[in-house]
């Protein structure tokens, strides 16, 4: 099994593979090309054909337009050899020529591929990749879960997953203050906020279970809304772990 930094990503939502991966490339197209001030994007295939819902021209927008102005294309019918999430970025000179395309695909867990940048294939680490039989080691062993991350993880693991407790909590807050309509032709309202305040009315169980779907339906409206939120382990899924977690500490006092 790998790091469970590859578990825990700290992104933008709705897709890991939609918004994630093409945020990085993005980000490392721009780093790459410092004289770069007029971008021409084109989304091929999936990215393409599902962009709008996902958000990816947004993403996308919100990262190049800091340095200029950007030109989206869509090819959803262009499907590329390697992966059918294939998006490539230009740059325009003064004199209207395209310059440096780099093609990148986004191949699922907001990991990108592109072959003017190394892709280094993250290795395993841990031994054990089965729950029943970490549950048999830690029994064996006398210690608990965090002591066999931290066997096999390096220290810097807990200060990054300080990082995601951090944005778990505050993708919860968030979504509980925003109101309005999330992004999309379905115009869903959020309603996080309101099944908060009913689950405050409610006694006991059926108050923890309102607060524990209140959370989760938060990180799930943030996702949704383009929001920063942390893979768990999928953008799809990142609300549950969020909510659980988040009522233990508020209303157990459960520490960090």
């Amino acid at each position: 099994m790998k790091s469970i930094r590859e578990i825990y990503k700290i992104g933008k939502g709705p897709s890991s593979s939609h918004t994630m991966g093409p945020v990085k490339a993005a980000k490392i197209y721009l780093e790459n090309h410092p004289e770069a001030k007029e971008f021409v994007v084109t989304l091929y295939g999936s990215l393409a054909a599902t962009g709008k819902g996902h958000l990816t021209d947004k993403a996308i927008y919100d990262v190049l337009i800091e340095r200029g102005p950007v030109t989206i294309l869509w090819e959803p019918k262009t499907f590329l050899p390697e992966h059918p999430n294939a998006v490539s970025f230009s740059y325009k000179t003064e004199d209207g020529l395209l310059k440096e395309e780099w093609t990148f695909y986004s191949i699922g867990g907001g990991d990108i591929k592109c072959d003017k940048v190394p892709f280094v294939e993250s290795e395993n680490i841990y031994p054990l990749s089965k729950m029943t039989d970490l549950m048999k080691w830690c029994q064996e062993n006398g210690q608990s879960y965090w002591e066999y991350v931290d066997k096999y993880e390096d220290p810097s693991i807990w200060d990054y997953l300080e990082e995601v407790w951090d944005a778990m909590c505050k993708s919860i807050e968030n979504g509980l203050e925003n109101e309005g309509v999330l992004p999309g032709g379905l115009k869903v309202q959020r309603r996080a906020g309101n099944h908060y305040v009913s689950a405050l009315g409610y006694k006991n169980a059926m108050r923890s279970r309102g607060l524990v779907f209140s959370y989760s339906l938060a990180v799930s409206e943030e996702n949704a809304a383009g929001g920063t939120i942390v893979t768990a382990p999928t953008c799809g899924s990142c609300g549950v772990l969020p909510g659980v977690l988040y009522h233990m500490k508020t209303r157990y006092n459960f520490s960090d």
